[in-house]
C-alpha cells in the first residue's frame, strides 16, 4: 500500500450539470494552483502518482443524469500534509514563488 490519502466525495446539484460545465468549474477554481492536477473524468487519481510530491490529483465522474458528481482526490499526506503546507505558506507569506522547495521528486511516468 502506498502512503497517502485517497478521498471519495459525493456532491448533489440542484440542476443537472454537463461534463464540460463541471470541467470548467474545476479549471477556473484551480487555475492558479500549481500543485493541483485535474484529471477530469478521463481517469481516477492514484496514490502512486502523488507519492513523494506536493501534488493533489483530482478526478470526477458525473452520475444520476448530471445531478450528482463523485469526486476523487489523492495526496501524499507526508509531503502535501503539514510539512508541505508549511513550506508553501511560508513561500507565499514571504513573496517567494509558491513552488520553491516543493518541486516534484518523481518522474513524469509515475503520474500515469
Amino acid at each position: 500500500m502506498k502512503r497517502g490519502i485517497l478521498s471519495t466525495i459525493y456532491v448533489r446539484f440542484e440542476r443537472p450539470r454537463t461534463p464540460d460545465e463541471l470541467e470548467g468549474i474545476y479549471r477556473e477554481s484551480y487555475r492558479d494552483c500549481p500543485f493541483v492536477r485535474l484529471l477530469g473524468s478521463s481517469r481516477l487519481p492514484e496514490l502512486s502518482a502523488v507519492n513523494y510530491s506536493n501534488f493533489c490529483d483530482i478526478g470526477w465522474h458525473l452520475a444520476a443524469g448530471g445531478r450528482m458528481a463523485v469526486i476523487f482526490s489523492a495526496i501524499d499526506n507526508l509531503v502535501k500534509g503539514a510539512a508541505g503546507q508549511a513550506v508553501q505558506n511560508f513561500n507565499i507569506m514571504h513573496g517567494f514563488a509558491e513552488t520553491t522547495g516543493l518541486q516534484e521528486t518523481r518522474n513524469a511516468e509515475s503520474r500515469g
